[in-house]
């Protein structure tokens, strides 16, 4: 069995999905290491204290240090571009550091796995780069094209010419220009990516229809079921990109989906989602255990009192009326 290596990157208001990523990959794929850049001390101390066995911790100084262009964008973008610019930096830096390590990918941290990735590296076999397309359905394709043909949820790089030429390609552009604004030609860390196939070799699009299934693109797609696992188009579920879930009260979420113009299935619901709110229930229990600071599983940082409070309020209630109305509701 192969060892892969992955990697990704959270705060500590993203350490509940963080972790719940981590056990989905020790269920589907036993010889593993996740490596995570912890992008505050709060994150590094509590994954330091829960001691994964299959996890390796890298502090944003180590990389910020390694790295000094990316460390003189910081005070250039906002806290969200910062944190996209990291995304080709973090395994630009574990390639270098780590010459055991032949290939690299980067996961989004809002994925959760159901079953093994090896059908995704068998496609990869003999190519350089692996990308995932966004799949867009077509009323999802109409708001959300402009942001590019392909989504940074999954981005393999192998230890090859072409491989790390494309992956330091990619980090030079980041490092010019990585504002959470779309343009015709570039949005982000993500946009890029619609160059990779023409600049260099071997760039392989995933086409297995269970990768990064995603609020995106769900709705093009035929789910059900084969002894009770999901699959999609009749393949298995290899991992949903939860994209924009969020908790509005208690145990009840907004799944997202009506942003796209799809909607719960039973299916989904049963299959999809609540293993991953039940997953995120158990990281929340974890970082309990730990004394980690308190971590939102939702996304959603705290909101200060007085009218960005109300504002805050009645935006929650209008997206849980939004979702309640369009069916789209989930809880754990």
């Amino acid at each position: 069995m192969t060892l892969r290596h992955f990697c990704t990157y959270f705060d500590h208001r993203y350490l509940v999905q963080g972790l719940a990523l981590y056990r989905s990959l020790a269920a589907t794929c036993p010889e593993f290491t996740l490596w995570v850049l912890a992008l505050d001390t709060a994150a590094e101390l509590s994954l330091a204290d829960a001691a994964l066995p299959h996890l390796r911790v890298v502090p944003l100084g180590t990389l910020e240090n390694f790295d000094p262009e990316l460390h003189a964008c910081r005070n250039t973008r906002s806290l969200v571009e910062y944190y996209f610019t990291c995304s080709p930096c973090l395994p630009r830096y574990l390639l270098q550091h780590e010459p055991s390590i032949q290939a690299i990918t980067y996961l989004d941290s809002d994925l959760f796995f159901y079953s093994s990735p090896e059908p995704l590296f068998d496609e990869l076999d003999g190519s350089s780069v692996g990308i995932v397309p966004h799949r867009f359905s077509p009323r999802a394709a109409q708001s959300h094209a402009r942001f590019g043909r392909y989504n940074v949820g999954w981005l393999s790089f192998f230890r090859n010419d072409a491989g790390l030429a494309c992956l330091a390609w990619w980090r030079e552009r980041c490092i010019e220009w990585c504002r959470d604004q779309p343009e015709p030609e570039r949005y982000a860390d993500q946009k890029y990516l619609d160059q990779f196939e023409q600049l260099f070799a071997d760039v392989h699009v995933i086409a297995h229809p269970g990768a990064n299934l995603a609020p995106w693109n769900v709705a093009r797609h035929v789910i059900g079921l084969e002894s009770n696992n999901p699959n999609v188009d009749g393949q298995p579920l290899v991992f949903f990109h939860f994209q924009g879930l969020r908790r509005l009260a208690g145990p009840i979420y907004d799944s997202n989906l009506g942003g796209y113009g799809a909607h719960l299935t039973p299916v989904l619901r049963e299959r999809v989602f609540r293993p991953y709110l039940h997953a995120l229930r158990e990281a929340e229990a974890i970082t309990r255990a730990i004394s980690a600071p308190q971590s939102n599983s939702s996304g959603i940082r705290r909101r200060a009192g007085g009218l960005e409070g109300l504002r805050y309020t009645a935006g929650r209630a209008l997206r849980a009326i939004k979702a309640a109305i369009t069916g789209n509701l989930v809880w754990r």
